[in-house]
């Protein structure tokens, strides 16, 4: 039994002194305690790594930055959001920014650690999005940056993956037993907080947006529009990773009086 003391008290230590808050609360309230094990720097260089390749790929067949109009929208929003990144957390106005822009049907677009966006063309021209709506799925997907949901997810596989072998040895589990309480985890435990985190984005990119001159009702059209393109059409809440569009539009609903005094608000 001695030989587990060791790694359940580092598992210990970790949880304990793992956890901090990436952001300021801002108006809509994101300064929870999160999980975080791994560095930030590390994710950052990989997602550095990631959107490059990412880049290069696109732009050998001839599908990176092809819209220049689109082009400019996209960048000329990011632009009004970022500056207003410095109300949840200092440093991220001085993040090496990148946006771009892949030609694609796909309805997706992304934001990596440290400010590397990509928008899909589909998204934009399929649901007929407004500067407005843009500005929505961009402060959302900033919103995913700046809480380090990634840093988080990561942090969280590691500890559960720690806690699972540990626990497999303490009692005498063999790999098949210790395979499906990974499996009931990823199922259950990690939906849960990705769900968690699509949330989270929601309130503070609806609050970005807001901040960046951009009505925030546009998030009621936008989640429509998604509705309505099948965009998690069939999955209940809680079996996916993410909230479902009715949810989402109920949740700006709810927040419109918190952020449309931010939206009226006389601009320097």
């Amino acid at each position: 039994m001695k030989t587990f003391l060791i790694p359940a008290l580092a598992a210990v230590i970790l949880l304990f002194t793992g956890c901090a808050s990436t952001t300021q609360g801002g108006s809509v309230g994101a300064s929870r305690a999160q999980l975080l094990l791994v560095s930030s720097e590390e994710l950052e260089q990989m997602a550095a790594q990631g959107y490059a390749k990412l880049k290069a790929g696109a732009a050998a067949k001839g599908a990176l930055n092809t819209d220049a109009a689109m082009l400019g929208r996209v960048r000329a929003v990011a632009a009004r959001i970022q500056p207003q990144t410095a109300v949840f957390r200092g440093d991220a106005p001085r993040w090496q920014w990148e946006v771009n822009l892949i030609e694609s049907d796909q309805l997706n677009a992304f934001c990596m650690p440290g400010g590397k966006i990509m928008f899909y063309t589909g998204l934009i021209r399929k649901l007929h999005l407004s500067d407005e709506e843009i500005a929505v799925v961009m402060g959302h997907e900033i919103a995913h940056a700046l809480r380090e949901h990634s840093r988080e997810q990561v942090s969280q596989a590691v500890a559960a993956q720690a806690a699972i072998s540990l626990g497999s040895q303490l009692l005498g589990l063999g790999g098949g037993a210790a395979q499906l309480t990974g499996a009931a985890y990823d199922a259950l435990v990690a939906t849960r907080f990705s769900r968690a985190h699509e949330a989270e984005a929601d309130r503070i990119g609806l609050e970005l947006t807001a901040r960046a001159g951009y009505n925030p009702q546009a998030g009621v059209s936008l989640w429509q529009k998604m509705g309505s393109a099948g965009s998690g059409a069939g999955a209940p809440d809680f079996l996916s990773s993410h909230p479902s569009d009715s949810s989402r539009v109920q949740q700006i609903q709810a927040l419109l009086p918190t952020v449309m005094p931010l939206y009226q608000a006389p601009r320097r």
